[in-house]
């Protein structure tokens, strides 16, 4: 009977101590972050001047008689989250058997952390990792993508002011620029290494091992080329009323070969700290940029393609003011997005840190790794 007593007393005990057991559920690779990675200007494929209609072809929100935004977001467009239907979660083969994106425009590390641990909710949602938990508690997750740090760095200030310098003030940008990002990266980068410890404690809270589950930290790639690849002249107003890239060349080399290299490798040192695969999309976009030579603008006679057009969304200004949301401008557009997630699908069956590139003349299953 003493014997009894004892082990029905130690089952509490053992029920408290046992660590729980991951969910059994459909096996789920999860995107969380920013506006790189919801989907932002999905919407679009291709840039065109035409502002009526179809805008020839590249307004996926058309209608027929009117425009809905959310046939390409969904019910995220209501708080600007938009996380697209080509996003890279969503676009991805051969991963999962969902896809979950928690990611949302204008999103901040801040907005991943759990609120438990200063985690801010944005846009009417919990933050991203407190969502992730009932994710993870629902779904058997296999690979969560992270895209975070552009906008602690302001980049959304960034290109503004680049804008306006361009349009206004006729003077560059980079040097002032270039002293708000240095001053503001290392507080950037702390944050995206928190929200990488916060997802491994959120997993961990769920009962995953940490060998069950795969997270991939990737860089940004850039909307526009360098200066000399820019298919319209640095003087007039083609660059802003036609192309919609309305930036020095000088403004636009920095950014291209300056900025995002910088952005990459810092984020690349945060993901070898925190021992996660590390994806650099800083050369995904070449010649594919806004303006970019290699690609031309849809037309009333030329359809849009992949092949040959660009794969970012241009700055909504001039005569594309009425097309769109402001804040598209600058993003990986239905083309682009459909490029990441091809890119998210090679990474998937890699190891090591890679490189993802386009192939010149091939459309988005041209996208190729290399070892970094």
């Amino acid at each position: 009977m003493r014997l009894l007593a004892a082990a029905t007393l130690t089952l509490p005990l053992l029920a408290l101590t046992t660590p729980a057991q991951a969910a059994t559920g459909p096996t789920a690779s999860v995107s969380m972050g920013d506006s790189y990675i919801s989907g932002e200007a999905g919407r679009w494929k291709g840039n065109s001047v035409t502002t009526s209609g179809s805008r020839s072809g590249t307004d996926r929100a058309w209608t027929g008689s009117a425009y809905d935004p959310t046939r390409a977001y969904g019910s995220s467009y209501a708080n600007g989250c938009d996380r697209s239907d080509s996003a890279e979660v969503r676009s991805a083969t051969g991963i999962a058997q969902t896809q979950i994106n928690l990611a949302c425009s204008g999103a901040t590390t801040q907005n991943v952390f759990r609120a438990s641990n200063g985690g801010q909710a944005y846009k009417g949602e919990a933050p991203q990792a407190d969502q992730l938990a009932a994710v993870a508690a629902a779904n058997d997750v296999k690979l969560i993508t992270l895209s975070v740090g552009g906008n602690d760095l302001g980049f959304a200030d960034v290109i503004e002011t680049c804008v306006k310098d361009y349009l206004i003030w006729y003077s560059y940008c980079h040097d002032d620029q270039q002293v708000e990002v240095d001053s503001r990266m290392p507080a950037a980068m702390a944050g995206v290494g928190k929200s990488i410890d916060e997802i491994r404690a959120v997993m961990s809270a769920a009962g995953y091992a940490s060998s069950s589950y795969r997270i991939v930290l990737q860089s940004y790639p850039s909307p526009i080329p360098r200066g000399a690849d820019m298919r319209y002249s640095e003087s007039g107003w083609s660059r802003a009323d036609t192309g919609g890239c309305p930036f020095w060349n000088g403004d636009a080399d920095w950014a291209r070969s300056s900025l995002v290299p910088q952005i990459s490798d810092e984020l690349a040192k945060v993901a070898k700290a925190k021992g996660v695969q590390f994806l650099d999309l800083r050369d995904m976009l070449a010649g594919r940029e806004v303006c970019s030579k290699a690609t031309r603008q849809a037309s009333s006679t030329s359809a849009p393609s992949a092949t040959t057009s660009e794969w970012a969304r241009f700055v909504d200004a001039g005569l594309s003011a009425s097309q769109g949301d402001t804040r598209e401008s600058m993003h990986p557009n239905y083309y682009g997005q459909l490029a990441l997630g091809r890119c998210l699908t090679l990474v998937w069956a890699k190891s090591g840190d890679q490189y993802c590139r386009n192939t010149a003349g091939q459309d988005t299953n041209g996208m190729y790794l290399t070892a970094r």
